[in-house]
């Protein structure tokens, strides 16, 4: 067949690269894609928004599945559209989708179906906000109700930080429409993972875990960003503790969903925060995390594309994971998540590409020179039989790249790899 996949950033190469290497599949698409995938597929000048170019191409192209990456699409509708017009599509329905485009919504639903999570409260008007910090002091997690492309959170530390934040979303409105409403939430302590799931109706299929690398600069400082790096498996946590928020998270969600008359079919993403009291959820996401994918997708064994073809038509799937870790990290634009350059030359892609894999995110290209296009620019990911061997692999990668336009954090995984010593240390100490 021939696949669609909607989107250009470095999650969407990640699943052109891997739905290139299915045995169903005869030529990759993306809309609008970037420079950087054309060796994997072929990139059409589609914007992911045009839902009429898209449906029309679609059934020109004799397109037998088309993926939806990013969220704006999916909460747009196009999944809904694509249906209408008898395509085979891949992603959650608007409605569905909503448990990513509304926070407050997303907690409706864990409170009505008591699916672990943090307190929390939705409010609009500033001074009532304020007011509810004041109340339950601090550290408390201030987050922009819509869609802000992972820079609508702030993790106060303070009062005045968490105020400074409703200000910045409430009265200075720094998210537009997004940001209308805010939900102020519990701050939770313990280790992050991100576990994600191919999901239709009751159905969930678990994938392995991964851990995102959130904040801009090394050792955790800095703003929040849509992520600087990840890894997977996530040593930090057993097996158990995974089958444990499938159990207590993953599967009532999607039944929720159902019970609502919201049936999800996608990829659904839990941000979790695992507690001394279980896991607990920081964010529910309705699509592929970006930069997990990036790290998941190559430790799949399965075919992606034979896997979303079997949920869609309700037959069984099991998933075959390779053994090895990957690590992956992010090149972004200096100055990102705030305002940066564009159009900054790149060298040493190519030569990176020999030591890893590198997906594109945000680049361009002028005549035979790569330029920085986005934010977040490249993600080098390398593989290793540890969590040690894929991280300095994947280091080596990236040092072949030079811009001046560039930054990247120097410490992705070493918080996995302390994690992997000890246990080694205690599996020889026979405990």
């Amino acid at each position: 067949m021939n696949v669609l996949i909607i989107g250009g950033g470095g999650r969407e190469h990640a699943i052109a690269w891997k739905a290139k290497q299915s045995s169903l599949v005869d030529n990759v698409y993306v809309a609008p894609g970037n420079p950087g995938m054309e060796e994997v597929a072929t990139c059409i000048g589609l914007a992911e928004s045009d839902h009429d170019a898209l449906v029309q191409f679609a059934i020109q192209s004799d397109i037998g599945l088309t993926i939806v990456g990013p969220e704006a699409p999916l909460l747009a509708g196009l999944v809904d559209r694509f249906e209408e017009e008898g395509l085979p599509v891949f992603g959650p329905r608007q409605s569905a989708a909503l448990l990513e485009g509304s926070k407050s919504f997303a907690k409706e639903i864990m409170t009505k179906y008591s699916i672990p999570t943090g307190k929390a409260k939705a409010f609009s008007d500033y001074e009532e906000a304020v007011a509810y910090v004041k109340q339950e002091g601090a550290p408390i997690v201030v987050k922009a109700d819509g869609l802000a492309a992972g820079k609508g959170v702030t993790v106060a530390l303070t009062e005045e930080e968490a105020i400074a934040a409703l200000r910045h979303v409430l009265v200075e409105s720094a998210f537009g429409e997004a940001g209308a409403q805010v939900v102020v939430e519990e701050y939770l302590e313990g280790e992050e993972l991100s576990l994600m799931a191919f999901v239709s109706g009751n159905t969930v299929v678990p994938m392995v875990g991964a851990q995102d690398h959130k904040r801009a600069y090394d050792g955790d400082q800095g703003p929040n960003t849509g992520g600087m790096g990840a890894y997977s498996p996530v040593p930090q946590f057993k097996q158990a503790d995974v089958e444990r928020a499938v159990v207590e998270v993953l599967q009532p969600a999607a039944d929720a969903m159902v019970k609502e008359g919201r049936p999800f079919t996608g990829i659904l993403y839990a941000g979790l925060m695992m507690t001394a009291q279980g896991p607990k959820v920081i964010e529910f996401n309705a699509r592929f995390g970006d930069p997990e994918t990036q790290v998941v997708l190559p430790r799949l064994k399965s075919d992606l594309i034979d896997v979303m073809v079997k949920l869609l038509n309700g037959d069984k799937v099991e998933l075959e994971w390779k053994q090895e870790a990957v690590v992956g990290i992010v090149l972004a634009s200096v100055g990102y998540p705030g305002s940066y350059e564009k159009g900054v030359s790149i060298v040493g892609i190519e030569a990176a590409a020999t030591k890893g894999l590198v997906f594109h995110a945000g680049t361009t290209k002028q005549g035979n020179v790569w330029q920085t296009n986005g934010g977040r620019v490249l993600l080098t990911a390398a593989t290793g039989h540890s969590i040690a061997d894929a991280q300095a692999a994947a280091y080596q990668a990236v040092k072949e790249i030079k811009s001046d336009g560039l930054y990247y954090r120097n410490d992705i995984a070493v918080k996995a790899m302390e994690a992997a010593k000890q246990h080694s240390t205690v599996v020889r100490r026979g405990v």
